[in-house]
């Protein structure tokens, strides 16, 4: 007696079909499952520090101060200064010695003959030049922000003295 299903159809060759059809999916799945972990890109991890900010407005420097945290790498880092909510004209190309819009070279790990590693409690410092605008006054706000290609590391703001 052959299977039959109500209506008077023939089942026989319905369960290996069915049985291929979900192996190869199950197959697709899989290669698409290894594909995708095999390209997708490492996640770089996002440095951490705490980092504090003093601006002296009479000799135009500003400093940081790495309080604590991981060690950073100064040719990997991104450095943007802003006066009063304005972009500074010229950003400090950190490390450097010698850029436009800067006065000499600037302190500790920002300058290009210090070590590449800047750790808690060294300080790093620049001297703005009198024509990088927007200018710096006594009670005028500074804000720092120190990131690398990954993220912002740290966004510090204070009142220049």
């Amino acid at each position: 007696m052959a299977d039959t299903v109500p209506g008077g159809g023939d089942t026989r060759g319905v369960t290996p079909v069915v049985g291929v059809i979900v192996l190869v999916g199950v197959t697709v799945v899989l290669a698409l499952s290894v594909g995708a972990a095999l390209t997708t890109p490492e996640t770089i991890k996002t440095p951490s520090a705490l980092l504090s900010l003093s601006v002296d407005s009479g000799d135009r420097e500003i400093v940081l101060t790495h309080r604590g945290g991981d060690t950073l790498n100064i040719s990997e880092l991104n450095v943007r200064i802003e006066v009063d909510g304005t972009e500074l004209a010229e950003q400090p190309p950190v490390p450097f010695v010698g850029a436009d819009g800067f006065d000499g070279a600037p302190t500790g790990p920002f300058n290009a003959e210090s070590p590449d590693g800047w750790q808690a409690g060294e300080r790093a410092g620049v001297r703005l030049a009198g024509t990088n605008g927007p200018s710096l006054s006594a009670g005028s706000e500074v804000t720092v922000v120190v990131a690398t290609d990954s993220g912002v590391i740290q966004e510090v703001t204070t009142t220049a003295r």
